[in-house]
């Protein structure tokens, strides 16, 4: 008999939905993958961003087919991919934290408070969509052996090891209830500055 090692993985993302209030979690390879599945789950078009921020998250809205649009405002821990309910969560990750109705993503890098090394999280209240994201991280495969299946989305290699969620698992034991939200980080480039996004509108 065989046993399944991402038994884990379910394990870890259990553990985090029952920590940070939502009713699902489903884990990817990063918060930027995360970042995307939601962008390409709801076919986002305009989406205003900050303009100091990782320069990945234009990115993930320019992959999934949505144009990005700049605001020049500060942020703490935590912010909207306007209009849409998605969170750029990487800078927070603490009790009952999750917004109800959103798709709130998470980080696990190592320089993030839960220190796995690489990882992140989609949080959500939402059935359907939870169980689009489950597959979609999983090149559209079910939790079958994928000669089993019958492929119906073309999905993305952007699932988390169970080396990783057994990390994750580890971290939480000793995991307190409040966290304060990391720092601004004052290194977060102004992404107009950069050719790629040179022409990317502003918003007042």
């Amino acid at each position: 008999m065989r046993h399944n090692p991402y038994k884990i993985v379910k394990m870890f993302e259990e553990t985090v939905a029952d920590y940070c209030g939502s009713k699902y979690a489903i884990s990817t390879d990063n918060c930027t993958d995360a970042l995307l599945l939601c962008c390409e789950y709801l076919d986002v078009e305009n989406v205003t961003i900050p303009a100091r921020t990782y320069l990945s998250v234009p990115q993930s809205i320019i992959h999934a087919g949505g144009t990005p649009k700049f605001k020049d405002y500060r942020w703490q821990g935590i912010y909207q991919l306007e209009p849409y309910p998605i969170w750029d969560a990487a800078k927070r990750f603490t009790s009952n934290m999750y917004v109800p109705g959103s798709f709130m993503c998470l980080s696990f890098h190592i320089k993030k408070h839960l220190k796995i090394g690489k990882g992140g999280m989609i949080l959500t209240d939402d059935e359907e969509s939870a169980k689009w994201f489950r597959k979609a991280r999983y090149e559209g495969r079910g939790e079958v052996m994928y000669h089993e299946d019958n492929i119906e989305i073309n999905g993305w290699n952007a699932y988390m090891s169970p080396e990783q969620a057994a990390r994750g698992l580890m971290l939480m034991q000793n995991y307190p209830d409040h966290v304060e939200d990391l720092p601004e980080q004052p290194f977060y480039r102004d992404l107009r500055e950069f050719p790629l996004f040179k022409d990317i509108e502003v918003i007042e």
